[in-house]
Formats: C-alpha cells, structure tokens, sequence
C-alpha cells in the first residue's frame, strides 16, 4: 500500500534512525550518503515503485538499482521495512556471513535488482534493464540513484547517452547532489556542475527538487513519468549526513562509522519510530 507524505516522512525517520544504528554496531560503512538518500528511497520503496515483496521477481514489478552502492544501509532499511527479510538481520550489517553486506548483492538478498559498488555500473545496468522492458513491451519502469561524485565516472556519460539514443522514457535517475565525495567537495575533486545542462546536453529531461521535500520528490517522480520521448534526471540538492547535526555537510562521515555516544545522539535528533 502506498502511504500519504506524513506517513512517508515517519518512515524515513525510521530509515536514517536504521542508517545510524546498524552502522555502529558494524562499526564500519558510509553513513554521510546513505542519510541524504533516505528520503529519495523512502518515497520509492513506500510510496511509488510497483513491488510485491511476496513476489520479489515479478517480471512486470519495477526495478530498482542503487548506482552508489557503498550507501547499502538505505536499501537494507527500506527492504527490511517493507518486509523483504526480518529487520533484526539489520543488525548484521557487514559480519562474516550476513546476507547485508557492505555492498548490495543481488544474490544475497530478494528485492536487490542489481549488484552494485563499482561507480558508474548501476546506472548501465538500469539502462538495460529499460531498453529490456521496451524490446519486451513492458510497463514497468526503472529508478537508479546515483551520487554526485559518481558523475565523474565516464561510464555513467556513455550510459546517459545510450538511455537517451534509445528514448528510455521509463527510466528515471535521481541525483544525490549533496556536494560532497570521500576527498571532499565535487568542485574541487573534478566538478561535474552544472549537472542539469549536462543530462540536458545528452538528451534528458531533467528536475530540480529539494531531495528532502516529500511532497517535491512524489511531484517530481509523476512529472517523469509524464515523459514520453527521453529519460528523466531529477538533481536532488541534499545534505550529506541529513538529520544529524554533527554528520551533515562533512565530507569526514562520508565513510566513518559513529561510536555508541554519537548513535544515541543522532538517534535522538533524528527522533521517530524504530
């Protein structure tokens, strides 16, 4: 069942309070980028893709594929929420034989679409998996998430060229603009700005939302599919590590696990249900 926009942002509370508390107890993975995604994945999961856990391999379900696979914390929350595998297996994020491990595998877990971890290749993949469902006239549609820094990659330009050659108006990426990578601000490291006149310039629609306003992220997600001849990049502006304050906009949490006393802050700034 799809939930409403107030529903929708209690669970992303939900989401980011998972983020923080499985990476503590990991003590390792990437809690600055899954937190600004929380928002973007929680409209998907709870609120648009057409997926029916008990039947994880649907062919006509629509697809998913994390392109910046090192934020797997988001995915694993929304997939335990939504009921794909027990949400106490959360706690065995990355340990030796857990089914979450630091990457998505679609081999470990039902409801992961794609493997992902290598920047640029998810983005490929949604490609394909789009131009599969036009060759076999199906309706589903395709969402991929990318990073920011990820757009440095060339692949994901030879990609983008591709879904737009072939007028993938079922695919939809979202852009996770947070500004920050792991060596630091985007502008610095190789700047990918202005990335609307970039997808722009290979042939996509592109939006320009608030990443963490629900009612801007359902909005624009309708306007995609309102597309009929290209495929559509709506550029979230985000804050890395959103919703804790001692996380958000540095490029430090990017990879770094909180100790038990930063948990129980951020949980309590983050608040909602767990």
């Amino acid at each position: 069942m799809k939930k409403n926009v107030q529903e929708l942002k209690a669970i992303a509370k939900t989401v980011r309070g998972d983020i923080v508390s499985m990476l503590t107890e990991s003590a390792s993975g990437h809690p600055g980028g899954s937190l600004s995604a929380a928002d973007i994945v929680t409209a998907l999961f709870f609120g648009e893709m057409n997926i029916d856990v008990n039947n994880p391999k649907d062919e006509n379900r629509d697809r998913f594929v994390l392109s910046k696979g090192h934020a797997a914390p988001v995915l694993y929350s929304a997939l335990a929420r939504k009921g794909y595998f027990p949400v106490e297996e959360l706690k065995t994020l990355r340990k030796i034989g857990s089914r979450l491990q630091g990457h998505p595998s679609m081999r470990c877990l039902p409801g992961i679409d794609m493997s992902t971890g290598s920047l640029g290749q998810g983005i490929s993949s949604a490609v394909g998996m789009a131009l599969a469902g036009k060759i076999d006239n199906k309706s589903y549609r395709v969402y991929t998430i990318l990073g920011d820094g990820e757009l440095e990659e060339g692949q994901v330009w030879e990609a983008t060229m591709c879904a737009a050659h072939y007028k993938l108006n079922n695919l939809t990426a979202f852009i996770d603009f947070n500004g920050l990578q792991i060596d630091g601000n985007i502008e610095e490291v190789m700047n990918p700005s202005p990335i609307d006149t970039k997808f722009e310039a290979f042939g996509w629609n592109t939006i320009i939302i608030d990443g963490h306003n629900m009612d801007e992220i359902l909005a624009a997600i309708e306007k995609a599919k309102a597309c009929t001849d290209k495929p559509t990049a709506i550029i979230c502006k985000t804050v890395k590590g959103k919703g804790v304050s001692f996380m958000e906009n540095k490029a430090s949490w990017h990879g770094t696990a909180p100790s038990k006393e930063q948990c129980m802050q951020a949980l309590t700034e983050i608040g909602g249900d767990r």
